[in-house]
């Protein structure tokens, strides 16, 4: 329901206040470098040489960083396919004009099919019931549909077991409504040290492969390599690599770093809010687990666990601002973190003045000092991907080229 005055008409919604940057409506966002993207895929371009294709993955909304803008960039800087987790992430790139291949990485829904036809999505098959319901629903419409088969060689999360896939083929390969193009495996360890595992799934989808041709099968574009195998296993590169973490400048082992060089991506701004002095004694946020040691001066940010900064990072992490590194301090509240500017002097330490305004970085890099999404992920005991992921929609993206 609208709003109306004391005359009964409605508010003008039509003003310059929809023209405000996503840093004026929100003293919180997210910056994106375009230009980190295409310099990465560069370098991972350097890597595998001009004959093998790569797959832009852009899951997860690419991984926290926009979809439709990282794929177009993608696709300007040499990417020749995108990948996305399920059918809606394949619907929105098309409806944002992109028309390049994109593949589903696993065998979506039967209730999908009519969805992936009519926006032209290559899907993930591992089963011989939805392969034969996609040949039928596309034979209907005097339609051929590509797919590519999924093997499983020993992450058993999805695909067809790698020894039972000539036979899936044998049961598939007549209908007349779908078209192989492409087979491909994921490894579950090519990030770590120990390389036993990765060397038995590696071997696990060349038998495969080679009972597929035995049978006269052309398994079409082949690809195993994600990121890290791309980085470290030349063998594995196939056809085509799919380069996910890698594509937003991040590594996805230590192992990595000393292999390629890589540019982040993104970085999360903020404006302090309020500032005030608390005295001595004093609590700050939910359960007062801070209590002012006095001298110090309290900044607000208006982002919280609501916008990826986990509550569990409460007390370990720093800000930056002016250069230099601040504590946040007290509980993370669901939209509002704090931090403290200690103005005690001292000659080996820059006193921080914070104002209404000034920014503040939380991820990315100010002056000498840098805070990455891997410090926070070690804070918290897990990994980058799902520190780029937990900045969700709620803070507006800001791209730069």
């Amino acid at each position: 329901m609208v709003n109306r005055d004391d005359s009964g008409s409605a508010p003008d919604l039509t003003g310059t206040f929809t023209k405000l940057s996503a840093s004026e409506r929100r003293w919180a966002w997210v910056e994106v470098d375009l230009e980190a993207i295409r310099r990465n895929l560069q370098r991972f371009r350097r890597h595998i040489g001009p004959d093998v294709l790569i797959m832009a993955v852009v899951k997860a909304n690419a991984y926290g960083h926009g979809a439709v803008e990282i794929a177009k960039k993608a696709l300007a800087s040499g990417a020749k396919q995108l990948g996305v987790s399920n059918v809606d992430e394949g619907i929105t790139l098309r409806r944002a004009g992109i028309m390049a291949p994109i593949l589903v990485l696993s065998e979506p829904p039967q209730e999908t099919i009519q969805a992936i036809l009519h926006y032209q999505l290559t899907p993930a098959v591992h089963s011989a019931d939805f392969a034969l319901a996609l040949g039928e629903a596309a034979a209907a419409i005097d339609r051929v549909a590509d797919y590519h088969l999924k093997i499983d060689t020993g992450m058993n999360r999805v695909g067809v077991h790698y020894a039972d896939a000539p036979d899936l083929l044998r049961t598939i390969d007549f209908h007349r409504g779908i078209q192989l193009q492409g087979v491909f495996t994921h490894f579950a360890t090519a990030d770590e040290v120990d390389t036993f595992e990765f060397s038995r799934q590696y071997e696990r989808f060349l038998t495969a492969l080679e009972e597929m041709r035995y049978m006269g099968i052309n398994p079409g574009i082949v690809h195993a390599a994600n990121t890290a195998a791309t980085i470290r296993y030349k063998q594995t590169h196939f056809h085509m690599v799919r380069i996910g973490i890698g594509m937003y400048g991040l590594h996805p082992s230590p192992i990595t770093r000393s292999m390629i060089e890589l540019y982040p991506a993104m970085s999360v701004y903020a404006r302090v809010s309020m500032v005030k002095p608390v005295p001595m004694g004093d609590g700050v946020s939910y359960g007062m687990r801070y209590r002012s040691p006095g001298n110090v001066l309290i900044g607000t940010l208006p982002l919280g666990y609501a916008d990826g900064i986990s509550r569990e990072l409460s007390g370990k992490m720093h800000v930056l601002l002016n250069g230099a590194r601040l504590p946040q301090v007290g509980s993370i509240c669901m939209d509002m973190m704090m931090f403290e500017a200690d103005q005690r002097t001292s000659a080996s330490r820059q006193t921080i003045q914070p104002k209404v305004g000034d920014e503040v970085v939380i991820v990315g890099a100010d002056g000498n000092q840098q805070i990455t999404l891997d410090d926070l992920a070690d804070l918290l005991g897990t990994i980058n991907y799902d520190m780029a992921c937990r900045f969700g929609e709620r803070l507006q993206r800001v791209y730069l080229d």
